[in-house]
């Protein structure tokens, strides 16, 4: 049997439809994993990676959260005052140095996922991909070809011409190139 050839789009949602190991309208021997979505936020975040920044600083979200709700953030699209990051950065190490953040750590971990979301942008994101293992027709399991990286919620998987659902699990590091990454797809 030849290995399969597929490719993904990024996504962390993971469900995909039907069951899983079901048998495929015709017999196939390969199948499209899509991979997609997956760069959701908490609604109480504004739009923030906050489980990938947390992650990156080793610290809980909660605790990030705890953090961040002392600052006060410039309007969108201004420079904030010298004044004002001042008191921001102090106010968050307030809570963050005990977790043992430091001020350097915690500087080259806001200028990564820094992003302008009101001009379009997003903080860094790496696309996963996966194949579909695939024997009698039938999938039965994905191998992960690449991991991915900047995923903040977990992705949907889909699988063209086969009727199975899946469901990605996304693994957060202090490592900005494994942070938001994913650990497994699994059949539901």
């Amino acid at each position: 049997m030849r290995t399969p050839k597929l490719v993904s789009m990024v996504s962390i949602a993971a469900v995909l439809i039907g069951v899983g190991c079901s048998p495929v309208k015709s017999p196939a021997t390969s199948f499209t994993v899509s991979i997609t979505g997956g760069h959701e936020t908490n609604a109480g975040d504004a739009g923030r990676p906050v489980v990938l920044v947390a992650a990156a600083l080793g610290v809980p979200p909660e605790v990030f959260r705890e953090a961040f709700s002392h600052v006060t953030p410039a309007p969108a699209g201004q420079e904030p005052d010298p004044a004002q990051v001042d008191l921001n950065k102090a106010a968050l190490l307030n809570v963050l140095a005990p977790y043992g953040v430091t001020n350097d750590r915690l500087d080259e971990v806001s200028n990564y996922y820094r992003f302008n979301g009101s001009g379009g942008e997003t903080w860094p994101q790496v696309s996963a991909t996966a194949t579909a293992i695939v024997s009698d027709g039938r999938v039965t399991g994905f191998t992960i070809t690449n991991a991915g990286a900047g995923y903040s919620s977990a992705p949907t998987i889909t699988v063209s011409g086969a009727d199975v659902t899946a469901t990605a699990t996304v693994a957060y590091t202090t490592d900005f190139a494994t942070n938001g990454s994913l650990s497994s797809i699994t059949l539901d």
